[in-house]
């Protein structure tokens, strides 16, 4: 049985700490690849009471069905609040013109229990996170979790790490996080927009 921490065991369980301490009322989140749903229940169940909205994108049906069956199972209640869209996370899709969008995050890799062929590329991958910086309110936040486990993980963190490590330090605060005593532990890239105030 794997061993068991009281404030985070994985990436995404630190990341989660930083996206409840961002999201405000009426918020709107990207989250840039949905996979099982997992990342998008977790965003679902902190911007429902703050009246949030959160759009949900993957390359693949099964991905986008199985997100959505999940918040439904869980929060139906916020279900009007989500918007599904079945497309490559490389172009995202227009967001409402009186919202601005407070958090995007990537899980990158394969659809866990998916075809592992399947995988995020770093060529579109970077076409997102630039996309994603256009869009993003000042003060707000892309989170980025990859997966160095596989050669195109691999590739995909060292390239964005190289990328994201030399944004101008007056405009964005660039973070990253190794799990360095497990072998090719996910890592989490965090890269927070100048605050306008």
């Amino acid at each position: 049985m794997r061993p068991s921490f009281p404030l985070f065991n994985t990436p995404i369980d630190l990341a989660h700490h930083f996206w409840k301490d961002l999201l405000k009322k009426q918020d709107l989140v990207v989250d840039a690849t949905c996979g099982n749903g997992k990342d998008s229940l977790a965003l679902a169940k902190i911007l429902h009471p703050l009246q949030g909205s959160l759009l949900c994108i993957d390359l693949q049906k099964q991905a986008i069905d199985a997100t959505k069956n999940l918040i439904e199972n869980e929060i139906p209640s916020f279900l009007p609040q989500v918007q599904f869209f079945h497309q490559s996370h490389a172009k995202l899709p227009p967001t409402p013109k009186e919202s601005t969008v407070k958090l995007i995050v990537w899980n990158l890799g394969y659809l866990p229990k998916g075809d592992k062929s399947v995988t995020t590329k770093t060529e579109s991958t970077w076409e997102s996170i630039v996309h994603g910086m256009e869009i993003l309110s000042s003060g707000g936040l892309l989170s980025i979790t990859c997966y160095p486990g596989h050669s195109e993980g691999k590739k995909e963190e060292e390239i964005l790490l190289q990328k994201l490590s030399i944004l101008d330090p007056h405009l964005w605060c660039f973070t990253s996080f190794f799990w360095a005593n497990r072998k090719d532990s996910p890592s989490l890239f965090l890269i927070q927009k100048k605050d306008s105030v």
